[in-house]
C-alpha cells in the first residue's frame, strides 16, 4: 500500500470550526490541506440559523448564520483558488488510524471508498443532540416529538411547519431560539421547561426569545408523561423538591401538539475515541494541551467536538488557532523526515479546582501564553477565577480575573502568559 502523505493537513468537518480551522491552516503555511464533510455544502449548522447576533466579536457586526458561514466560506474559496485547500463535499470519515508516518483516513463518498493520507488531522465536526431516549423521556412516543435542531432545519431550510402548539423541553439556546421561531409563524409556544433552577441558555436569549414574547419559563420542573397515540396530545409537567424528585402534587396538565427537546448536546467524539485519544468525561470531548493537540500526536481538536460553545465566534478563533498548530506540526516534522514524529510530553497538567466544571486545556506541553476556557457550576455574582500553583505556597496565585455575574450557560475565556512548569490549579470563588 502507498504510504505516501497526500496532505499536510485533514481537517473533518465543515462547520464553523472546520471552515476557520482550514483557513488557520492554510494561513500557517501549510501547503495542502483537505476538508472533508458529509454535507453536500459547508457552512454546518449555521446554514439553518436565520436568526442574527453571529459574529458581534469577530466581525463587529450582528450577523445571521449564513452570512456568517458566507464571510468564513469566502476565505475558504481564496485558498481554495490558489491551490492550498481541496474541499470534498457528500464525503464520510469511516476511521481514522494514527501510523508512524501520519494518518491514513478511510472516507467513503457516493458510493466509492478510498484511503487517504495526513500529516495532521483536525476534528471538527461539532456536536449532537441529546435524544428523548438519552433522557429517559417518560410516556408514549408519539409523532411530534422532535430535538430543537431537528425542528429548526423543518422550518428554516425544508420549509415545514412542525406544530400548532408546542412545549419545549430544556431551555438552551436552540430551543430559545425556537420559541421564538415558533411563534413568529403563528404557532403558540405554551411553555418552556428546565430541570435545572436556571436558564440553560443565554440571558439575552432568555429576554429576546421568551420575555418579549410573554412566553412562560418554568424552572426546577420535570416532565410526568407524554400523553399521545398517534400524535402528541399533551404533556404532564411537575415542580422538583429540594431534593430534585417530582413533586406530583404540583402535576400540571398541558395540551399540545409538538413537544421540542433542548436538552443538551454531545461533542461527535467517535472518531477521537477509535484513534486513541482520552476523553473528558466532563465535557465529552477530547483532552487537549493548550495547542488543542490531543494526547494522540499530530490530532487535534476544535469548536463544539472539543467542547460545547455559547457563540460561534470564539469557535472561529479556536479552531483557527488549532489549525495553525497543526500547520506548524506538519511543516516541522514532516518536512526533514517525511514522518510524523510522535513526540512531546506534556509536563504541566492543570486541575479543576472548586465551582468550576471544567478547564481547557487539560495539560500544558510549555510555557508561554495559554488561553484558558471553563464553566462553572452554578451562577453566581462577584466572581473570580484564580489561577494559581498546586503546591500551597505564599505566592501560590499566579493570576486572578474577576466577574461581575457568570452562569454555566456562558463559557468563561481569558489568556495568561504562563511561565511555570509546575502543576497548576484553576479554581473559582466568589468575594
Amino acid at each position: 500500500m502507498d504510504k505516501k502523505i497526500e496532505f499536510a493537513v485533514a481537517v473533518i468537518g465543515a462547520g464553523p470550526a472546520g471552515l476557520a480551522a482550514a483557513a488557520g491552516a492554510a494561513g500557517a503555511g501549510a501547503k495542502s490541506v483537505v476538508v472533508i464533510d458529509r454535507d453536500n455544502r459547508a457552512g454546518g449548522i449555521l446554514n439553518q440559523c436565520i436568526h442574527d447576533g453571529f459574529g458581534l466579536h469577530r466581525y463587529n457586526e450582528s450577523l445571521s448564520g449564513p452570512e456568517y458561514a458566507e464571510r468564513e466560506k469566502q476565505v475558504l474559496l481564496n485558498y481554495e483558488t490558489a491551490g492550498k485547500i481541496t474541499i470534498l463535499s457528500e464525503t464520510f470519515v469511516q476511521d481514522l488510524i494514527p501510523e508512524s508516518y501520519g494518518f491514513p483516513l478511510a472516507v467513503m463518498s457516493t458510493g466509492s471508498f478510498r484511503i487517504i493520507r495526513a500529516a495532521t488531522v483536525i476534528l471538527a465536526m461539532g456536536c449532537r443532540e441529546r435524544t428523548a431516549g438519552a433522557i429517559s423521556l417518560p410516556g408514549t412516543r408519539p409523532a411530534g416529538i422532535l430535538t430543537a435542531g431537528t425542528a429548526q432545519r423543518l422550518m428554516n431550510i425544508q420549509n415545514i411547519n412542525v406544530g400548532r402548539r408546542a412545549v419545549i423541553i430544556g431551555s438552551g439556546d436552540i430551543g430559545l431560539i425556537m420559541a421564538r421561531r415558533l411563534t413568529l409563524e403563528g404557532a403558540e409556544v405554551a411553555a418552556v421547561t428546565d430541570i435545572q433552577p436556571y436558564p440553560g441558555g443565554l440571558d439575552r436569549n432568555v429576554r429576546q426569545c421568551l420575555h418579549d414574547f410573554n412566553i412562560p419559563l418554568l424552572l426546577s420542573t420535570g416532565v410526568v408523561k407524554v400523553h399521545g397515540n398517534k400524535r402528541v396530545e399533551g404533556i404532564t409537567v411537575a415542580q422538583l423538591d429540594s431534593k430534585n424528585r417530582l413533586n406530583l402534587q404540583t402535576s400540571t396538565y398541558i395540551p399540545c401538539d409538538t413537544i421540542l427537546l433542548s436538552v443538551g448536546l454531545i461533542p461527535e467524539h467517535e472518531l477521537a475515541r477509535s484513534a486513541g485519544a482520552a476523553l473528558d468525561p466532563a465535557t465529552q470531548g477530547p483532552v487537549v494541551d493548550q495547542h488543542l493537540m490531543t494526547t494522540v500526536p499530530g490530532l487535534f481538536a476544535c469548536g463544539n467536538v472539543l467542547q460545547v460553545h455559547d457563540l460561534v465566534d470564539f469557535v472561529s478563533e479556536e479552531a483557527e488557532y488549532a489549525g495553525a498548530c497543526a500547520a506548524e506540526m506538519a511543516l516541522n516534522q514532516f518536512r526533514s523526515t517525511g514522518r510524523v514524529i510522535q513526540s512531546g510530553n506534556t509536563i504541566l497538567p492543570i486541575k479543576v479546582g472548586s465551582n468550576l466544571r471544567y478547564v481547557l486545556p487539560h495539560t500544558i506541553s510549555k510555557p508561554g501564553r495559554v488561553t484558558l476556557s471553563m464553566r462553572v457550576t452554578a451562577p453566581e455574582i462577584n466572581f473570580r477565577v484564580c489561577v494559581a500553583r498546586l503546591e500551597k505556597s505564599d505566592n501560590r496565585i499566579l493570576l486572578t480575573k474577576t466577574f461581575t455575574r457568570v452562569s454555566p450557560s456562558e463559557m468563561l475565556r481569558f489568556a495568561f502568559n504562563c511561565d511555570t512548569v509546575e502543576p497548576l490549579e484553576v479554581y473559582g470563588e466568589s468575594f
